[in-house]
């Protein structure tokens, strides 16, 4: 269903690839940003920027489970953190290589922003995933 690529006429990425290929016919989920809101809306881990990730990897997981896919099935994110600093986007890239997404390896961009939505807030991760055929909604 996923064929992940890494060209061999390109540097080597760590941990993920540099195309995800999906068949025609294959159902996406294009999710908004998971941000690190708890259930009752409150930023969680207020300028700890590893636990936001973990977080938004939780929150990202359960957007997944609502349509039937799951981290294994991302093809690609795009990981935002308000720093400037490699040592602070590490330290969150560090929570996403755990959490199972870069088992595909998925097609990633980590970004070092000024701002994102909420106040406090200092991560959100944004993903394309496909929804196997016995996910929800078939």
């Amino acid at each position: 269903m996923i064929r992940r690529v890494t060209s061999p006429a390109l540097f080597p990425p760590p941990t993920y690839s540099h195309v995800s290929v999906v068949e025609a016919g294959t159902r996406l989920a294009f999710l908004a940003g998971a941000v690190p809101l708890d259930e009752k809306g409150e930023v969680v881990g207020p300028g700890d920027p590893v636990r936001q990730a973990e977080q938004v990897i939780a929150n990202l997981t359960e957007q997944l489970r609502s349509v039937g896919s799951g981290l294994e099935h991302v093809l690609g994110t795009e990981v935002y953190v308000v720093s400037a600093e490699h040592s602070v986007l590490s330290a969150v890239w560090e929570v996403v290589e755990a959490s199972g997404l870069s088992r595909g390896p998925h097609s990633s961009t980590l970004l070092g922003v000024a701002c994102l939505g909420y106040t406090g807030q200092l991560v959100e991760i944004t993903a394309t995933a496909v929804v196997p055929e016995t996910g929800a909604d078939r």
